[in-house]
């Protein structure tokens, strides 16, 4: 970020605040865990992107910057615990009192791109997603979906019986679960998750949160 003084941008930060936090919308006041910065920018790259607000508080007050060593943490986290790494763009805006704002801006992933994961504490990798205010951990089968939609060439979805099964289950208003496709289907869980990968890598189904958990819809 090349200029901590901002460019005046009161009346647009007032704008964005009001919408509080969301799906693709967070508040930072204090940065001062990279590895926890990193689960948001995780989050956010694997739910359609999103932003941060930098000197704003939970409550949607205005703060101010306190340091660039906060927007240089948001860098680290990007660049050493998100896997792959991760572009982020910062901008300073001015606002009343001098305070500045700092929007940190973090992309999509696109379809070809494999999940964006967080190297945690004890050596493992973790994908994110953002619902509402809150990062949640992505289930291994929707991690693993994502990972071969970005990693596999192309296929053929012949109409199996176990393959229509699915998407007839995906239809419905309320979707399906790996397991009700196990037991409608009568397949083992490898087989199930096979053909689950291979209809998402296809775009014929996708994944959506409600009440609590994902569900196997289908692609819109």
């Amino acid at each position: 970020m090349k200029d901590l003084k901002g460019i005046r941008g009161a009346f647009y930060i007032a704008s964005l605040i009001e919408e509080g936090e969301h799906e693709h919308q967070d508040f930072k006041f204090a940065i001062s865990d990279a590895r926890k910065i990193a689960r948001s920018l995780s989050a956010f790259a694997n739910n359609d992107g999103g932003r941060l607000l930098v000197g704003v508080k939970d409550n949607g007050q205005i703060a101010g910057l306190r340091t660039d060593e906060d927007i240089y943490l948001i860098e680290q986290a990007a660049e050493m615990y998100c896997r792959p790494a991760r572009e982020v763009t910062s901008t300073a805006f001015r606002c009343e009192g001098g305070k500045v704002v700092v929007r940190v801006e973090i992309a999509a992933k696109s379809r070809t791109e494999p999940p964006v994961a967080v190297r945690e504490a004890d050596g493992t990798m973790k994908c994110y997603y953002r619902v509402a205010d809150e990062n949640i951990v992505v289930p291994p089968v929707v991690e693993r979906a994502w990972r071969y939609r970005a990693e596999a060439g192309a296929l053929s979805f012949s109409p199996s019986a176990e393959r229509m099964a699915l998407l007839s289950l995906a239809a419905r208003p309320e979707g399906t679960s790996l397991r009700d496709f196990m037991l409608t289907a009568h397949i083992s869980e490898t087989a199930a998750t096979q053909v689950l990968m291979d209809a998402h890598a296809l775009g014929l189904v996708d994944f959506a949160y409600r009440s609590g958990h994902f569900v196997i819809i289908q692609q819109s």
